[in-house]
């Protein structure tokens, strides 16, 4: 079987790592920039080929394991590709976790090696400083082992709202996967060039590092978010994709004040959530086209994404191709359109399951369909609206409430930069929905009697908040999600 893009060997014959691919089709071509340098195909090929060779030194090989704290870094990236020509996978670690946080997660994968940036040395003790683990004149191995469907590649540990972080075990196959349903639906491009700034220890980061790599186009990574480099990349660097959050998409806009966006940019994947209408139609009277989309770490990256010739903002798009979603009800039975349930997900980007964990594995895949404990409902489109997580359901009187339908209507009030809403115990009504919002800059603070008016407008009277509190910024977890227990704690106490 050959890949139908890259022409490499597929499932049978195992795939070659992509940047080998590329130094041998077309070594000139950008592979990657960071920090004012740029890497060809060719010159990231010999530059993994180093970390290879240092791998090899230390032992590492097949189905071992390395564990990483970094920020986005080139040796990140060099070490992702060279870690696969071993057969070797990547516990990438979240940067923003205390030390007591990361040693259970280092513990679990029982790594063969640790490394850390050295600003992070300090998190992980014993830990070995990747910006000097290959020395800089080591000879490349030739190593480059082939990589089948099943092969791990990452695990990537849950932001572990819901209980302790699960490692999600993510294979070569899901990540190809992900890549050819991504691009079927955003269209062809001979050499995207996608702009880095998730973070590579976040399912989004990695794919977009594997997606331009499978498709020979050049990551433009960042260290970090910043929304006047963004903008100095799309207007220097040819930028034609980009993966964003809204918050992120309306600090870019911001920045560029009234300037367009140059042709060559293509569009903007946006995730995390509901994006204000105004900010979507913001964004695309500056040339911008901002699409919705839908997934999770479970699922390598995007499950559903709007389409770019029918997008409204208005859902969360329809499965990618290859990809199939449901809504069941409590008892398993399947939801017709407009009927609300729990999301189910099947398709090749599936995990193969949780690392170590198998009682948590059986849970949550059933029957061959991924059981994502998230509430939505689909059109008569196969379009799908996202409303909440199971565990942030809000019950008020036997009336379901689902937070994400009330923020979205509170984050399109022009004094609302950001809005949370949970549910909190009521001796009337069982529970009802609180609101928390932070106040968009230079905006006059509404009236509780006006954000109850302005809801009305588009909510039942039993989904309109009975309380709004405002607080200087919504509080997050490591992985930036809204920490809601934080919020009902608040409410109560």
């Amino acid at each position: 079987m050959t890949d139908p893009k890259t022409g490499d060997a597929g499932p049978r014959g195992g795939w070659t790592c992509p940047i080998r691919e590329g130094a041998h089709r077309h070594p000139e071509a950008e592979a990657l920039t960071f920090a004012g340098s740029a890497w060809t195909y060719r010159a990231l090929d010999a530059e993994v080929g180093r970390w290879v060779r240092a791998l090899e030194d230390r032992g590492v090989g097949a189905g071992d394991r390395v564990a990483l704290l970094a920020t986005n870094h080139v040796a990140s990236v060099c070490l992702f590709w060279a870690l696969g020509r071993l057969g070797a996978v990547l516990a990438p670690l979240n940067a923003r976790l205390t030390r007591v946080e990361l040693a259970p997660l280092v513990e679990d994968v029982e790594p063969r090696l640790v490394l850390a940036l050295g600003a992070l040395l300090d998190r992980l003790p014993g830990t070995e400083p990747l910006e000097s683990f290959v020395a800089p004149h080591l000879t490349p191995s030739l190593t480059c082992g082939p990589l089948t469907e099943d092969a791990p590649r990452v695990v990537l540990f849950t932001s572990g709202t819901t209980g302790r972080p699960k490692g999600a075990v993510l294979t070569e196959g899901n990540f190809r996967a992900s890549s050819r349903a991504s691009a079927a639906n955003l269209g062809a491009h001979p050499a995207p060039r996608w702009l880095g700034t998730l973070p590579l220890f976040h399912v989004g980061g990695l794919a977009m590092l594997t997606r331009t790599a499978y498709e020979g186009g050049a990551l433009i990574l960042h260290d970090r978010f910043d929304a006047d480099a963004v903008n100095r990349a799309i207007d220097a660097q040819g930028i034609s994709h980009a993966s964003l959050v809204a918050t992120t998409l309306e600090r870019v806009l911001d920045a560029r004040g009234d300037r367009p966006v140059p042709p060559t940019f293509r569009l903007a994947l946006i995730g995390g959530g509901p994006v204000p209408v105004p900010l979507l139609a913001r964004a695309r009277a500056a040339g911008l086209l901002a699409l919705q989309t839908y997934g999770l770490t479970e699922a390598c990256s995007q499950v559903t994404t709007e389409r770019p010739g029918e997008a409204d903002g208005r859902t969360a798009g329809p499965p990618l191709p290859g990809m199939h979603v449901r809504i069941v009800g409590e008892d398993g039975t399947a939801q017709g359109p407009g009927e609300e349930g729990d999301i189910e997900v099947r398709g090749p980007t599936v995990m193969a399951g949780y690392w170590k964990r198998p009682d948590a594995t059986r849970d949550v895949l059933r029957d061959g369909w991924l059981r994502t404990k998230d509430v939505g409902v689909l059109d008569g489109h196969g379009r799908l609206t996202v409303l909440s997580r199971r565990t942030d359901l809000i019950v008020r009187g036997g009336e379901n409430l689902y937070p994400a339908e009330i923020e979205a209507v509170l984050a399109n009030h022009p004094a609302v930069q950001e809005a949370a809403v949970v549910g909190v115990p009521d001796a009337r009504w069982g529970e009802v929905p609180v609101a928390f919002l932070a106040l968009r800059a230079g905006q006059p603070m509404p009236s509780a009697e006006a954000l109850d008016a302005w809801c009305r407008q588009s909510l039942a009277g039993f989904k309109t908040p009975a309380r709004f509190t405002w607080v200087d910024a919504l509080p997050r977890n490591a992985m930036g999600k809204v920490e809601r227990t934080v919020l009902r704690q608040r409410s109560i106490g």
